[in-house]
């Protein structure tokens, strides 16, 4: 296990405020509460950081909107368990863990990249969906619509973060 040095609470830190940021800025769509930037900096901590520093971050990011601090994309606090949404919030501690886990294990390229976003998609939307969906028709407008633009997504970072390792 490595020493928590400063350099890694610092950056450590730094992802857990650029995810709460991230949760301000926010694109409205239809069925769902918001689509943000969480999950690119929820991604961006696991694969730049590690497994557990990245966990750690989106572990800390979490508690600090439990305990009160509205750092949610709704608010904050401990009501907050109760909301359809929540499923989405502990699925990023998943899904920093797996991205980093597998940039950790994996060779430096864009393969390893687009798997570990693949894992994150899915660990994030895996819990988080399973509470949000309730519907046949959402659930066809995720798969048939949304996901095919994940996929592209999880494309463009899977390169931006391989052009990182070169």
């Amino acid at each position: 296990m490595k020493q928590m040095t400063a350099v890694r609470m610092a950056l450590c830190s730094l992802f857990t405020a650029l995810i709460a940021i991230g949760a301000f800025l926010q694109i409205p769509l239809p069925n769902f509460d918001y689509f943000t930037l969480q999950f690119f900096f929820v991604l961006m901590a696991g694969m730049l950081l590690g497994a557990r520093l990245g966990a750690l971050s989106a572990a800390l990011y979490v508690l600090i909107g439990l305990l009160g601090i509205p750092v949610f994309a709704a608010g904050g606090g401990i009501s907050y368990v109760l909301r359809p949404s929540f499923g989405f919030l502990l699925g990023f501690i998943v899904t920093a863990f797996c991205s980093g886990w597998i940039m950790e294990h994996g060779q430096k390229n864009w393969k390893t990249c687009f798997l570990a976003v693949l894992a994150g998609v899915l660990g994030t939307h895996g819990i988080g969906l399973d509470a949000k969906i309730t519907t046949r028709e959402q659930r066809f407008h995720f798969i048939f619509c949304c996901y095919p633009a994940f996929l592209w997504i999880c494309r463009k970072i899977s390169c931006a973060v391989s052009l990182r390792h070169m």
